[in-house]
């Protein structure tokens, strides 16, 4: 699988999702493709709006290659400045951004709007900020169910059979259910050794939505950055990678360029029209059906798991930068436009390709731009 072709292909997707109205490109002023500053490709390093300290941010590991890759482009342009990134995983990223521990975090889901565990995610931050606290979409890229069975190279699972491997109902590889939907493929019996993240994360809220949505009968559970279902935890998308690597029988649910990076195989999942592999067209088929949930400078998404569109991939997840629209203190809104600038650029956003993520579509990345730029 080319990742070229998965960023080039997934770009173009997404960019149906979030289609700009006539408003935001007229306050932005920049063509699709242009800088924040309106300078063509031009990173705000390059441009000279270098911050001097430290900048701390935290959250989703499901964007920890990505996030590397923009803050090496920034501290390699800006020398005085130091971006600490830990990716300990979405919910603690919110928890943390909301105790105003962190200048911004990285969330594979958007704050939530309704109470979950006692908070309102958007109301929290809202109050730690003293303003406003925006969900910016930044990275993009789809889920897979990547597994390690000696002598299977192709697998095909659907919603309910992957609801019931991962809830311990199904615990041998070559089980009936899993049979039926892999006619002519030789199965072992070989035990399912399932991995989930330990750590509340965005890529277990997404996946299952993926479940409850597409199997509610197989998935009783509620969704959530906590794990509810079976298995052995591990910590973040290298942790459960690692494990199912080396557990022949071994499954989990990890970002694309996890799966790439550990050589893991990846099942095709069958949504009822056909099985469909895990490719930027299929996850985009999925991707361009999102509907932008937020108002203004907020561009949440919400996502169809139980899309049944022929050739469509449906576990995908988009990680946010969550991020106070005024600061309180003006140095730190300077500092965080001025970083995020950078990752969004055009430059930073095509250095992408070589990690496993798909950049920005121009059109999505100038409304990012646009709310960027509006920082303070």
């Amino acid at each position: 699988m080319s990742v070229s072709r998965i960023s080039a292909l997934g770009a173009i997707a997404l960019s149906g999702a979030l289609a700009l109205s006539a408003c935001a490109s007229e306050n932005n002023g920049a063509q699709p493709g242009a800088g924040s500053t309106g300078a063509a490709g031009g990173t705000s390093a390059a441009m000279g709006d270098c911050f001097s300290g430290d900048l701390k941010a935290e959250g989703s590991s499901a964007q920890k290659n990505a996030i590397d890759e923009a803050i090496k482009a920034y501290q390699t342009a800006c020398s005085d400045a130091t971006i600490d990134y830990q990716p300990t995983g979405s919910g603690a990223g919110i928890k943390q951004f909301i105790a105003k521990q962190v200048d911004f975090a990285g969330s594979d889901s958007a704050l939530k709007t309704k109470p979950k565990d006692g908070i309102i995610e958007s109301d929290a931050a809202k109050q730690a900020c003293g303003s406003e606290a925006w969900n910016l979409p930044m990275v993009t890229g789809p889920i897979s169910i990547a597994y390690n069975v000696k002598g299977v190279d192709k697998l095909v699972l659907n919603a309910e059979v992957a609801a019931k491997i991962f809830d311990g109902k199904i615990t041998t590889w070559n089980d009936p259910a899993i049979a039926a939907l892999n006619k002519g493929v030789t199965l072992p019996s070989t035990p399912i050794k399932v991995f989930f993240r330990s750590d509340e994360s965005g890529t277990t809220e997404n996946f299952t939505k993926y479940l409850k949505a597409a199997a509610p009968d197989a998935w009783p559970y509620e969704t959530g950055k906590k794990w509810t279902g079976k298995g052995e935890g591990k910590e973040k998308s290298a942790g459960v990678a690692t494990a199912t690597k080396g557990q022949d029988g071994g499954i989990t649910y990890v970002e694309l360029s996890y799966a790439q990076q550990n050589q893991l195989s990846m099942a095709q999942i069958d949504t009822g029209a056909g099985p469909v592999e895990l490719t930027a067209e299929s996850a985009g088929k999925t991707i361009a059906t999102a509907k932008q949930t937020g108002t203004g400078n907020d561009l949440a998404l919400k996502i169809d798991y139980a899309t049944k569109e022929a050739g469509a991939y449906p576990i995908v997840l988009v990680t946010y930068e969550v991020v106070c629209s005024k600061y309180a203190d003006a140095e730190t809104g300077k500092k965080v436009k001025s970083f995020l600038k950078s990752f969004v650029s055009d430059e930073t956003q095509k250095g992408l390709e070589a990690q496993g993520y798909a950049p920005l579509p121009a059109e999505v990345a100038t409304k990012v731009k646009t709310a960027v730029d509006a920082i303070s």
